[in-house]
């Protein structure tokens, strides 16, 4: 018996290397005269964004920019950017970098239209709307946010809070694995293993809403990024690779968009509130040990997907072990991918642990959907294993 469930995703989507070169024609639908560009400044100095910029200014659009996003965006820079958007009286948002400037386009379209207070979104379901349309450009694998109704902002000096809502839902996604052709080792190895986790998590994960085709888009993502995420780290102008990890990025994050992530990503974001470590490497840090945590409830979850990932662990029958080798695995190869493995190595010490645990229990929406319960203590313990 299959249980009832929603599934939810951007409107449209086009995957096509160069696509963002001609987004004024791709995009034409939705962006109205005056469209509102949101990036960071990382984006302008490569001169990733200067074609789109182009392409759009030849076609007679009046555009509007905001370049200033950074990584863990405060809420302060969100009023700022939405702020720019209401002065250029933007008809549409898009939003062109990482998975923080795509938070904030997302925001920025929202909070721009509509005007409601931000304090009255956070959280599942609150935000009333409506916004602009909205046109998103990933140029990393690895949050796969051009496809999930989620905003993650910093909130005060650390703390992480999301806006989740279907209308955070581009009109529009273009996916142009071109932009991601020579991002550095570092990003690229972090940000595909937060894809992984996405699959990982969707896939195992408690929520009522954990559905057939959550679980199957995660196990193609897990494929794909499995095949290719050290070649796209060894050689990063491989075309090849980078198409298969953008893509296996945005099918992680379509499955945990509806079957929500879980303690992985709890115990990650104090460590980018408080230590400003990558959202992606954070995530890393703390999987095999969540995992580990976890396989008392979801060793079967693990042990069904884990082949995707490494095919040679389909050799193993039990099941217990199976799970026991994943996490193993998986820690092995951010290793392999040049990622740090030990919060140590990063400046955190014993002394920092306590407060860690406390600030991931405050993520109380994401540890509903974990597969086994998890106490300030069990957090505690799994911070020391990963010291």
């Amino acid at each position: 018996m299959i249980s009832p469930f929603a599934f939810n995703t951007s409107q449209r989507i086009l995957f096509e290397t160069g696509a963002a070169s001609r987004i004024e024609k791709h995009a034409a639908f939705c962006l109205g005269p005056r469209p509102f560009v949101v990036t960071d400044p990382g984006i302008v100095s490569l001169g990733l964004l200067e074609p789109s910029l182009s392409a759009l200014r030849d076609a007679g659009y009046e555009v509007g920019r905001f370049e200033d996003v950074v990584a863990d965006p405060p809420r302060s820079l969100v009023e700022t950017a939405t702020q720019a958007a209401r002065s250029h009286g933007a008809t549409s948002v898009i939003g062109f970098g990482g998975g923080s400037s795509l938070d904030v386009a997302k925001l920025v379209a929202l909070l721009a239209r509509s005007e409601e207070d931000l304090d009255a979104a956070w959280g599942i379901g609150n935000a009333q709307g409506p916004r602009l349309p909205l046109v998103l450009v990933p140029t990393t694998a690895g949050t796969g946010s051009e496809v999930t109704p989620i905003s993650i902002i910093t909130v005060g000096e650390e703390e992480k809070r999301g806006v989740v809502s279907p209308l955070l839902l581009p009109d529009f996604a273009i996916l142009d694995a071109k932009l991601t052709l020579g991002l550095p080792a570092p990003v690229t190895a972090a940000t595909g293993i937060d894809a992984m986790v996405h699959a990982i998590e969707a896939y195992a994960s408690l929520s009522a809403n954990n559905n057939p085709v959550s679980k199957t888009l995660a196990t193609e993502a897990l494929r794909l990024l499995g095949a290719n995420i050290e070649t796209a780290v060894a050689s990063p102008g491989d075309e090849g690779a980078r198409s298969a990890m953008l893509l296996g990025s945005m099918l992680a994050g379509m499955s945990f968009a509806n079957s929500p992530v879980a303690a992985v990503h709890a115990l990650a974001y104090p460590l980018g509130g408080t230590f400003h470590i990558p959202h992606g490497l954070s995530n890393a840090l703390v999987l095999p040990h969540v995992m580990r945590f976890n396989s008392v409830s979801a060793a079967h979850a693990y042990a069904e997907i884990a082949p995707a990932l490494f095919p040679d662990l389909g050799q193993i029958t039990d099941v217990s072990e199976r799970a026991a080798e994943f996490a193993t695995k998986l820690g092995e190869l951010s290793e392999r991918l040049g990622l740090q493995t030990r919060l140590s190595t990063l400046g955190i010490g014993e002394s920092d642990l306590p407060k860690l645990a406390r600030d991931a229990m405050k993520q109380t929406r994401l540890l509903v959907n974990n597969p086994r319960e998890l106490t300030e203590e069990d957090a505690l313990d799994i911070y020391r294993s990963a010291l």
